[in-house]
């Protein structure tokens, strides 16, 4: 069975190299809009054709572009109408709120989550009245993490918990996402 996946991943990476990076963004890009699509297996895909640096940095413009796209979606075009269903759901307008006020870092904690639901949270973020700034740099800072998890494990969840390396790192990125974003709260006045 391994030798089949191997030359699957040999086959598909191939191919992605044969395209070019372009590529690469796109499919990360897509798979921020279609929720069911799995974004550790293209991130995985990415660190294969381009090399560990070149597959992260494409995978993180793609997801940040996605995740954009998405917010913008909600933001622009969704937004009045949803909000004319919801209106008498008090949970779902409290969910809104609480999103409105989310203070930066818990924000960016909830963005750099490997488990998060990337998309939901893209769609309540653009239903809500964040604002677009705090948003942009919750995604810049948080999605860091994500591709890193996705795109240095790559192999599996379960190898990733079997390595306490790879989670001393992984905890170090959310470390450092946590004070990165505490700093950039303060100084652009996000909170």
């Amino acid at each position: 069975m391994g030798l089949y996946i191997e030359t699957f991943i040999a086959i598909i990476t191939e191919y992605m190299i044969n395209i070019g990076p372009l590529f690469g963004v796109i499919i990360i890009i897509f798979e921020s809009i279609v929720p069911v699509l799995p974004l550790g297996i293209f991130i995985t895909l990415n660190t294969y054709a381009y090399g560990l640096f070149w597959g992260l940095i494409l995978s993180w413009i793609g997801t940040i572009i996605g995740c954009m796209i998405s917010f913008m979606a909600f933001r622009k075009w969704f937004r009045g109408f949803l909000w004319k269903q919801i209106r008498h759901e008090d949970r779902l307008i409290a969910l809104m709120n609480y999103l409105t006020d989310i203070k930066y870092v818990k924000l960016v904690l909830l963005v750099a989550m490997p488990f998060s639901p990337a998309f939901l949270i893209n769609i309540a973020a653009g239903l809500s009245k964040i604002s677009l700034k705090k948003f942009f740099l919750a995604i810049i800072v948080g999605k860091t993490s994500i591709v890193y998890f996705w795109g240095y494990i790559g192999t599996g969840i379960i190898e990733s918990f079997s390595n306490p390396v790879i989670l001393f790192e992984i905890i170090i990125i959310l470390i450092v996402a946590y004070l990165v974003s505490r700093i950039l709260g303060k100084k652009l006045n996000l909170e």
